[in-house]
């Protein structure tokens, strides 16, 4: 009869592909994995079948969580664009925060080894985001556009302003402002004329 599996000793391997990944990137050994996490490399298989399921698990843990962080508190008395400014405070202040974490999601994302279903999987974590995204372009200049381009520019914006406020922490607080000033001008502000 196999032993049950340890929800801690999983956690252990998330945890130590993360730093590992972070690291080393997407071609980081299992067994570089393993030893980080303190198993053996037979372990992580009993938790993982293969390297791509621990790469596609890892993927939907991390996207998960940043996606919990972002709405963290929502202030859903509050108008839209305050529920923006908070869901976008919180998304930089988890990014600040776990830079492995946001290093290796940012490698997985563009993996091929992470599949249609995990990128889907890992979007419904986005649900909340996407839908107050949504109601800020409703009457804006890209209200036109798919959500998900629009998503896209933010997660750039929101990339660039982390990277500023890790370089600069002492300007962390203007640099969040500012890049969100410039989302909000980009996804709500006054319609563009037509060319």
């Amino acid at each position: 009869m196999p032993r049950p599996r340890s929800a801690d000793r999983r956690n252990a391997i998330l945890a130590a592909a993360t730093r590992v990944i972070a690291a080393q990137g997407l071609g980081a050994a299992t067994a570089t994995i393993a030893r980080e996490a303190g198993v053996s490399n037979g372990s992580l298989f009993v938790y993982f079948d293969t390297k791509v399921t621990l790469l596609n698990e890892l993927y939907i843990t991390l996207k998960a969580g940043m996606g919990e962080a972002a709405v963290d508190g929502l202030p859903t008395g509050s108008d839209v664009r305050e529920q923006l400014r908070h869901m976008w405070n919180q998304w930089l202040r988890w990014a600040t925060s776990f830079p492995e974490k946001r290093r290796a999601l940012a490698r997985l994302e563009v993996s091929d080894e992470v599949t249609a279903e995990s990128h889907r999987v890992a979007s419904s974590a986005f649900r909340g985001i996407a839908d107050l995204l949504a109601r800020s372009v409703a009457a804006g200049p890209m209200r036109e556009v798919p959500l998900g381009f629009v998503v896209t520019l933010a997660g750039a914006l929101a990339d660039s302003a982390s990277d500023a406020m890790i370089r600069e922490p002492d300007q962390a607080e203007t640099h969040a402002r500012i890049a969100f000033d410039a989302m909000w001008r980009m996804i709500a502000g006054p319609a563009l004329p037509a060319i």
